[in-house]
């Protein structure tokens, strides 16, 4: 993705990128599931829907819904795209509170045109005209990660890309400015640059082991340390959703492509063995298992700092946060696109280097925001990883989260950055928090005529659901050259 995404933007400053790699070393390969920013990536490199969705065995993503996640037996939806239709120039959700406080109106999630079309086993693209009913869907992709980081490899090798099969063994810094002056290879070759982004994974071999930056730790409130994933065959209609099912000690992925479904178990090792775990998820499966069980081991948190000297991490290398939202594709390609508003104007760019950190420091903890709270708010009484985050002192950011909404049902937060209003309102009330009041400008629009917009709103959703084609019916359709 990165060689890509600096060929297609920063090729006019005529640079030269050399991708090194080693196929002897394996990648996690386990993020197919996405959220909507990555068509903006795709379309901004230039790739076609089509040729996409043919070569990674894409499926179209709705949303994701949680299965156990408030209690046992409960299910919810955190659909993509707008809920509802705004009245009187309002956001519609303070419109719903109000009349369900009256005993009126339907289930929020009955207003969500993509919830609806996710659960018919149905899709249709977004209209462009901002009157249609279809302008509220959004969507993304579940894919084959491998398939995914292939792709980009040709596509990066056509736009002049110079790959090398190698193993980097460790880097030499310059004793003047401290940056990374070469790379050295197991085969005694030595790779020199101006500016080295580490895409090395876990290991992170520049910003950890050259660079010496420290980990923060944020396994205190997001205590998942592992997953166990196995593909398994395609035994039903392919569902235009993820789905994430609690379990004692954390909860399965199901996660439907082409050729196949993905599924695993993100756990705490502190509650459950890595057997038990594969068992767990092995007797979980719809249909027969097509490899053996695969254990991966995570800290969540991420480098005290990204970018440092001339070395920037991406992915895995600069932070991880668990699969719960789909956002670690997500954080590669934004930080990418934060990438390309500072680019380093020098070898050491420290002034466009604090910039970065700080934003991409605040996407992070937004995003870890996000994820404890489906954690911390949950109702499964008895089972002790669920008691101990129910009870867990919670970031100060978060908490006021939770205060905005119970207090008056606002979910329009500072620094908000890929998670928004129409998110987070999805799932606090999917988890079961109800707002005590809402904004008192909605009182302004009489009772007759606020009932009369959301039946008006509802008929619309159902009328345009009825006229929406088949999942499977659109897959073909979108791969159509």
């Amino acid at each position: 993705m990165t060689a890509a995404f600096l060929t297609r933007f920063f090729s006019p400053l005529q640079m030269s990128i050399t991708l090194i790699e080693s196929t002897e070393i394996g990648t996690v390969g386990v993020g197919e599931a996405t959220i909507p920013p990555i068509r903006a990536f795709n379309h901004s490199l230039g790739i076609n829907e089509a040729e996409f969705m043919r070569a990674t065995q894409a499926t179209f993503k709705l949303g994701i819904e949680f299965r156990g996640w408030r209690e046992p037996g409960h299910t919810y939806m955190h659909p993509f795209g707008y809920t509802g239709a705004k009245i009187n120039g309002q956001s519609f959700h303070p419109f719903w509170i109000r009349a369900r406080q009256m005993g009126q109106g339907h289930a929020f999630a009955e207003y969500s045109l993509n919830t609806l079309a996710a659960y018919a086993g149905k899709f249709d693209w977004p209209s462009a005209d901002p009157s249609s009913p279809k302008s509220t869907l959004a969507y993304a992709y579940h894919f084959d990660a491998a398939l995914y980081a292939a792709y980009m490899r040709r596509l990066s090798e056509t736009r002049g890309v110079q790959r090398l099969e190698a193993t980097i063994t460790h880097a030499k810094r310059s004793a003047e400015d401290g940056g990374i002056d070469t790379l050295c290879l197991s085969d005694g070759r030595e790779v020199a640059g101006d500016f080295f982004f580490d895409c090395s994974g876990f290991r992170a071999l520049l910003i950890g082991e050259a660079m010496n930056v420290p980990f923060e730790d944020w396994s205190n409130h997001l205590p998942a340390n592992r997953a166990v994933a196995i593909p398994s065959g395609v035994s039903q209609d392919i569902l235009p959703y993820t789905q994430a099912t609690a379990q004692s000690a954390g909860w399965h992925w199901r996660i439907p492509l082409q050729h196949r479904t993905g599924n695993g178990y993100v756990y705490a090792s502190d509650f459950i063995s890595d057997e038990a775990a594969a068992a767990s998820l092995l007797q979980a499966l719809d249909a027969p298992p097509m490899a053996d069980p695969r254990v991966l081991k995570f800290t969540t948190g991420h480098r005290k700092a990204f970018w440092v000297k001339n070395c920037l991490a991406i992915g895995l290398s600069g932070g991880f946060l668990e699969p719960l939202e789909s956002t670690s594709i997500h954080l590669i390609q934004n930080a990418l696109t934060r990438l390309s508003s500072v680019f380093p104007t020098r070898r050491i760019d420290g002034v466009s280097a604090r910039l970065y950190n700080r934003v991409m420091s605040e996407e992070f903890e937004t995003i870890r925001d996000f994820l404890i709270f489906h954690y911390h708010v949950n109702g499964r009484q008895g089972e002790p990883m669920w008691d101990y985050l129910r009870h867990m002192s919670i970031p100060s950011s978060l908490a006021e989260k939770i205060d905005l909404f119970c207090e008056r049902g606002l979910t329009s937060f500072p620094n908000q950055t890929v998670f928004q209003e129409e998110n987070w309102m999805s799932v606090m009330l999917g988890q079961g928090l109800v707002p005590q009041t809402f904004d008192p400008l909605v009182g302004a629009v009489p009772d007759a005529g606020m009932l009369a917009a959301l039946k008006q709103i509802h008929q619309t959703c159902l009328q345009t659901l009825s006229e929406m084609p088949a999942h499977t019916v659109a897959l073909k359709k979108a791969q159509t050259p």
